[in-house]
């Protein structure tokens, strides 16, 4: 009996490792995924781990499926891949994350399939060489909380759908060749207002002052061709944490913006052709870390007794230089007046 035993425990152990192997990746999901690897020129030399007869798919590289279903719900690729996006994306159905970055020799546009993965909450295609426009198809994305489509070569206008993502807490789509204006629709996200990272693009002409409705978390929008009024992104009772709108063409009286006492890290208005004074309030943001305010039209006396919390010493002459006439510490010292 016992030799019986021992060989009925060895087979009923090897048929439950079976069973747990064979359901450690959904074979939709593999398949699509070895579809995937297929439709680039460069199959045989990526994705090397990518081999069934070796692990099942929720041990190869880049990929992560869900515990408890086993169905693929995040896809990272990063340096290998060689051509376009494939449609076949589309079939993994339960993928949370996306994430291709750093892949020199991915091209073309983002295909419609994107748009087809509804369960998406980070999408990053970032630092690839990806064209054409920002396709409106993204809008679909409902559960999506950040978009990355940074560092790639798009062109075309600020799609105005983007604002009907609900729970979008990151736009960047920085250093592409993106123009035209920020929409009017950027004011009125119907969730929290997200970050908006559109740095070095060639937008141009006025933000809308609907804009000034909402609390973005991050501003950043340097390095553009935006003219006009940016007071609607300083008010004290908003939260921001970052403004950035330096080397544009910006055109306001600086003397009129709030400050966010209690939140504002980083400040850079630079390169521009704002007017006006420093305001005195300014020196209540106790969080200020970074403050530039060089190359523009400005004037008066630098306000001083800084009430800053993590900063010991005072901001140098570099935050100040080439204005109109701002004068006392760390600048030359005011002319008295006759």
């Amino acid at each position: 009996m016992r030799p019986f035993l021992l060989c009925f425990i060895f087979f009923l152990f090897l048929g439950f490792s079976l069973m747990v192997m064979g359901e450690g990746c959904n074979p939709s999901d593999q398949s699509t995924l070895l579809n995937f690897k297929k439709s680039f020129p460069n199959s045989d030399q990526i994705l090397l781990s990518w081999d069934p007869s070796i692990s099942e798919c929720c041990n190869w590289g880049g990929v992560k499926c869900n515990e408890t279903t086993n169905r693929v719900i995040g896809l990272e690729v990063s340096i290998q891949l060689n051509g376009t996006i494939p449609n076949v994306i589309a079939s993994l159905t339960f993928l949370r994350t996306l994430r291709l970055r750093k892949n020199p020799y991915l091209i073309g546009e983002n295909p419609p399939a994107i748009g087809k993965l509804v369960s998406l909450v980070s999408l990053e295609l970032s630092w690839n060489n990806l064209s054409g426009r920002v396709p409106d198809f993204l809008s679909n994305l409902k559960n999506l909380w950040f978009l990355d489509l940074s560092f790639n070569k798009l062109s075309g206008t600020v799609p105005a759908s983007l604002s009907s993502l609900p729970q979008i807490l990151e736009i960047d789509l920085s250093r592409n060749r993106l123009s035209g204006p920020i929409p009017d629709s950027f004011g009125h996200f119907s969730g929290k207002a997200p970050s908006l990272v559109l740095s070095h693009n060639r937008l141009s002409g006025r933000i809308p002052t609907s804009l000034g409705n909402m609390d973005f978390y991050r501003v950043l929008i340097s390095r553009n061709e935006i003219s006009g009024s940016a007071l609607m992104f300083f008010n004290a009772s908003k939260t921001t944490e970052i403004i950035d709108i330096s080397r544009n063409n910006f055109a306001f009286d600086f003397s009129q913006a709030g400050f966010m006492n209690e939140t504002l890290v980083t400040l850079d208005i630079s390169h521009n052709k704002i007017w006006g004074t420093i305001p005195s309030s300014m020196t209540d943001a106790i969080l200020l870390q970074n403050l530039n305010v060089s190359y523009n039209r400005l004037c008066g006396k630098i306000p001083s007794g800084w009430h800053m919390k993590y900063r010991s010493q005072p901001f140098d002459n570099s935050s100040y230089l080439h204005n109109r006439c701002l004068c006392g510490s760390p600048l030359p010292p005011c002319k008295p007046m006759i």
